[in-house]
């Protein structure tokens, strides 16, 4: 039996590098209870690929995963920053092969299992070698954002580098700063580095799978679903510890994050409660939209529907079949 798939995909041939398996796919599609299923049928231990999950503190929010899940199935690469620190694709990239290294030498398969495609492309491709941040030019790129609006700063991308205007879309606040921020520091646009500066690629064989429903609508609806019982389950309590810390501020990227920036915004007096939770679920479904345009440029990836009944039982099948390659 075949996979069902959403897109066409084929598995990588047979070699004698070391496998890593990759779960990704949008946020709420499902990922999570997949891959634990997964990790009890195989011998596999989980790399988390969530650039919100890796912030202690935030948990509800982020669709963590509980103590009861986690006591069954560790994750590694979550809770790792604190809210008030940052956290890169290079961080990411380095703690992931780090993660992968240590699980093949106690001979076990990764299986890495997140939605922020740009750390799934880093660790298979490696990172092009960019400025580190630079404090003082991020500053006035986020006072420019206050004053003139994301929007804006978009057109001011899409003047000095297009190439990257047209990746990063102008609701992505955090990748747009970065590539401002590179042509600021270097006088460079970040598209002429990254395609002049070499990547060094994992030596590793990947299984891509991708998770989505195939009914677009489902997961707009769920996105709201899950959004009103994360707030049941205390949201606005958990973003409230945060905001009373007092070392925190809106412009951090822990802060920026789809459901924080909302609640945040209404615990500063800057949205009304129905609104927040309706700039939440939007800016979320628009996350989901990017995600998935992300994965569909993925190469090799075998895409499931999440939605489909027996998704495991298939899965499982196309990933049997695939280690008897090995």
């Amino acid at each position: 039996m075949t996979a069902t798939t959403l897109s066409q995909g084929t598995a990588a041939p047979a070699t004698d590098l070391p496998l890593v398996i990759c779960l990704m796919g949008p946020t709420a599609a499902g990922k999570t209870d997949l891959a634990v299923a997964i990790s009890q049928q195989l011998p596999c231990d989980i790399v988390s690929v969530d650039s919100a999950m890796v912030y202690r503190g935030m948990d509800i929010g982020t669709a963590k995963p509980d103590a009861a899940i986690l006591a069954q199935a560790p994750h590694r690469l979550i809770d790792i920053r604190d809210p008030a620190q940052t956290y890169s694709a290079a961080d990411f990239c380095a703690d992931a092969r780090r993660e992968v290294a240590a699980i093949h030498a106690n001979g076990r398969i990764p299986l890495l299992v997140g939605g922020t495609g740009l750390y799934f492309r880093a660790f298979e491709q490696g990172l092009a070698l960019l400025p580190a941040a630079s404090h003082s030019v991020r500053q006035k790129i986020l006072s420019d954002a206050r004053t003139l609006g994301w929007d804006a700063l978009h057109q001011r991308l899409q003047a000095i580098d297009p190439d990257s205007a047209r990746r990063i879309h102008p609701h992505d606040p955090q990748r747009l700063q970065r590539a401002l921020e590179v042509y600021a520091v270097t006088g460079k646009p970040m598209s002429q580095l990254l395609a002049s500066q070499a990547a060094t690629g994992i030596r590793a064989r990947l299984l891509k799978y991708i998770v989505a429903p195939a009914d677009r609508a489902w997961l707009r609806e769920r996105i709201r679903q899950r959004f009103t019982e994360m707030l049941a389950a205390g949201l606005v309590e958990e973003v409230r510890g945060l905001y009373q810390r007092g070392d925190l501020h809106a412009d951090l990227p822990a802060l920026r994050m789809v459901g924080y920036r909302q609640v945040w915004q209404f615990l500063a007096d800057q949205l009304e409660y129905e609104d927040m939770i309706t700039h939440a679920v939007v800016a979320t479904r628009q996350l989901a939209k990017r995600q998935l345009t992300w994965f569909r440029a993925e190469r090799d990836g075998i895409w499931f529907d999440s939605r489909q009944e027996q998704i495991l039982s298939r899965l499982m099948e196309h990933l049997l079949a695939a280690l008897r390659l090995s």
